[in-house]
């Protein structure tokens, strides 16, 4: 017996929280929300009907234009 591996393309919130290591509340926030003064913006979504889903090229785009910092004063600079 062969056993043949499927990459996922879409994942669940579930799956999309542990993916990029933030909470599902985040996401469902910001999913209703929208992008609002100093928040994190959420990553793009897709509907499905009633289901939601995260493509993962999506979900490294949005890990990747997110700045990284190597000290939190950078943070107030970037921000300024």
């Amino acid at each position: 017996m062969t056993q043949t591996t499927i990459e996922k393309r879409a994942y669940t919130e579930q799956e999309t929280a542990a993916y990029i290591g933030m909470s599902r509340s985040f996401l469902r926030q910001a999913r209703m929300e929208g992008h609002r003064g100093n928040r994190t913006v959420a990553p793009p979504f897709i509907k499905i009907g009633r289901a939601v889903r995260y493509l993962k090229e999506d979900l490294d785009q949005w890990l990747n234009n997110h700045t990284k910092l190597d000290h939190l004063s950078q943070e107030v600079a970037y921000y300024a």
